[in-house]
């Protein structure tokens, strides 16, 4: 029977994921066996479907409460159907047992590709751009596209699952939090997401309310290290300005100088800069400077020359930077990038702290 509801699912693009039991879900990973990783939020093992089709099955940790948050969130995430968001195929909530069966994503994640290791394969730059282009539009439905505004909360190169065919799919929603569109800002009881990734908004209070922006935040550091092809914060870095990637890089196109990124073609180059460029933009210190993923998706698809520089990035907020005085995406046009900000470096800033 479930051999026919799956193959029937997996047909219909808004259907809803299937309820297995906890005996089904351990025969589907075949007794646990195959273990792809381990994070936070549970274990997760390869499996398939009885109709055929391989899975990624995340067996959760223990959970709080009555398990209303856990089924909330698989009946909102099971309705999202886009190229760029992985797919929830199916769920169990037995007892004191969780599972969420997933498309099984065959490169893994992001960050091994982005983050140079031996014998890893080096993606070209075009292909890291159809990647950013592909994470920032599933952000943008997660925020403009659904029912509920969805808010990720956890934007990382370990949450961006790669296909076959390389098409990116966000992942990891246990951090995600869902409220309704016509609500901006939300009410948070403690701050949540990756250190590294946060959203300053997340720390200091006196900076902006906590919303969507707070993903574009993360979003932006993403595509720093992905134009970088290196973490943000690099404590072993030759020279002591390029510790943290963004401070180093606006410095460089301040002055105009070439970016120094070694063995890439001034075509490349090119992708480089716009991706930097926006960025830069994603990664303002006030969430009102930031824009919003519609945009960053327009920037992104757009000509670099259509965008102007953005204001020197800054990680904590003190006098200089607490004045109303910059410029919001929230009341612009696209043309309107004016820079009117202050930096300070403050390398003991908790956002900096990512070190993994």
């Amino acid at each position: 029977m479930y051999e026919c509801i799956e193959l029937y699912l997996q047909q219909q693009n808004n259907s809803m994921p299937i309820g297995y039991s906890y005996k089904e879900i351990k025969k589907m990973a075949r007794g646990f066996k195959d273990k792809l990783g381990e994070g936070g939020f549970g274990t997760v093992f390869k499996g398939n479907l009885r109709s055929g089709p391989g899975v990624a099955i995340k067996m959760l940790g223990k959970s709080k409460g009555n398990g209303q948050d856990f089924i909330s969130e698989v009946a909102t995430i099971g309705r999202i159907h886009h190229l760029n968001v992985v797919q929830l195929f199916g769920f169990c909530i037995e007892g004191s047992k969780r599972a969420l069966v997933y498309e099984f994503m065959p490169n893994g994640s992001l960050d091994k590709f982005i983050f140079s290791k031996e014998g890893s394969i080096n993606l070209s730059y075009n292909k890291i751009y159809d990647i950013a282009i592909g994470v920032a539009r599933g952000i943008a439905y997660l925020h403009h596209g659904c029912e509920m505004k969805i808010l990720h909360f956890d934007i990382k190169p370990h949450n961006i699952l790669l296909d076959e065919n390389f098409i990116p799919k966000l992942s990891d929603f246990g951090l995600a939090k869902l409220h309704p569109i016509e609500n901006s800002v939300i009410t948070m009881t403690a701050a949540r997401g990756t250190i590294g990734y946060m959203a300053p908004e997340l720390f200091y209070k006196n900076i902006g309310g906590v919303s969507y922006k707070a993903d574009v935040y993360s979003f932006g550091m993403l595509l720093m290290e992905m134009a970088g092809k290196r973490k943000n914060l690099k404590t072993n870095a030759q020279h002591s300005s390029q510790i943290y990637f963004p401070f180093w890089i606006y410095d460089q196109l301040r002055k105009e100088e070439e970016i120094d990124i070694e063995n890439i073609s001034e075509e490349d180059m090119k992708i480089v800069k716009k991706m930097i460029m926006v960025a830069l933009w994603c990664i303002q210190l006030k969430p009102n400077d930031r824009p919003s993923m519609s945009k960053v998706v327009e920037m992104l698809e757009g000509n670099i020359e259509r965008i102007e520089m953005p204001p020197e990035p800054t990680m904590y907020p003190d006098e200089t930077i607490s004045r109303d005085e910059t410029t919001s995406f929230d009341q612009t046009t696209s043309g309107d990038f004016i820079s009117s900000s202050d930096s300070g470096e403050n390398m003991s800033n908790p956002l900096l702290e990512n070190t993994s």
